[in-house]
């Protein structure tokens, strides 16, 4: 009965964990490639992420069918609703960490998860038009993750269809995240303090300009201004958001700190790629540094869920 009750509450927001995983897979793998060492690390994260998907694919698809009323409240929630979209980003993630190992995964993955994701943008871009019953304080860094999402389809898409299809879903990506960035910034300074189990969302504010650097160096093969701006929007916000990490480790442990990972991976990347593109040495050694904290913040998040989950601090009613 006890299981049944946690199943119940066993919320959509837990795939976030895969965009951690996912994440520090690709990560590791440009690391390999940079040191020119096995790909056997990333390999071992790359089967860890895979399963982590289908595990918690299988109990939301579980509970999805037991308690449809549950999953349905979800849909419908203005903040929640957004976690859908992590669904079709850890495809796209996969699909991404597959370039190295199978082309036709990838494209099998990268299929899956871009179709779904136009669907979750649509369907996002509805909530926000026709649905009047948010408020402004509910707006949050949450409501960015559909726009990573389409901000990351060019990563393995350039490889796999032609570009203009990619053209697409970047451009999506941009003009949304311009667009919500505004009502953010007023949003935080004018307004109350987010909750504290909102506050590692703010990280989510780095992945769009650091994923855009990504795919745009993709789209066009070159480093030219309009990229160094986007990387180095991306390199302001992350210092900014993790200035504050001493005070993140005061708070309490929430699954939002997984919010924190993704980021990190991403301007990673980045990172890699820009010292690729500029072959400036500095850029080589910040990857390092960004790859080890990337490492200890994914393992210290990995063990703080494992210890919640075992003390059943998860998966209860809010």
């Amino acid at each position: 009965m006890e299981t049944q009750n946690r199943i119940r509450h066993f919320s959509v927001s837990f795939f976030s964990i895969i965009l951690g995983l996912g994440g520090l897979t690709i990560a590791l793998e440009k690391m390999a490639g940079l040191l020119g060492t096995s790909q056997s690390l990333p390999k071992f994260f790359l089967a860890a992420t895979v399963g982590a998907f289908l595990t918690i694919g299988l109990i939301f698809l579980y509970r999805a069918v037991k308690y449809p009323e549950e999953v349905k409240k979800e849909y419908s929630n203005s903040v929640k609703y957004n976690f859908f979209s992590t669904i079709s980003i850890g495809l796209l993630l996969l699909s991404a960490a597959f370039l190295e190992y199978s082309s036709g995964i990838s494209k099998v993955l990268w299929v899956a998860g871009t179709s779904m994701h136009l669907y979750f943008t649509y369907r996002t871009l509805s909530f926000w038009v026709f649905h009047k019953e948010h408020s402004f304080t509910s707006f949050n860094p949450i409501w960015f993750i559909p726009v990573v999402g389409n901000l990351l389809v060019p990563v393995a898409g350039t490889v796999h269809f032609a570009n203009e299809i990619s053209w697409f879903f970047f451009s999506i990506g941009m003009v949304f995240w311009a667009v919500l960035f505004t009502p953010f910034m007023y949003r935080i300074i004018f307004h109350e303090a987010l909750p504290e189990k909102i506050v590692p969302s703010l990280a989510i504010l780095i992945a769009p300009p650091a994923i855009g650097f990504i795919s745009y160096v993709k789209l066009t093969g070159q480093l030219d201004g309009f990229a160094r701006i986007m990387y180095y929007i991306a390199l302001f916000l992350f210092t900014f958001v993790f200035g504050r990490m001493r005070e993140y480790m005061k708070m309490n442990f929430y699954l939002s700190w997984w919010a924190f990972s993704f980021p990190i991976s991403s301007f990673t990347i980045a990172t890699v790629l820009m010292y690729h593109k500029s072959g400036i040495a500095l850029f080589k050694g910040l990857s390092f540094a960004l790859a080890a904290f990337l490492i200890a913040v994914v393992s210290f998040t990995a063990i703080r869920t494992i210890f919640a989950i075992g003390k059943k601090e998860l998966c209860v009613p809010e």
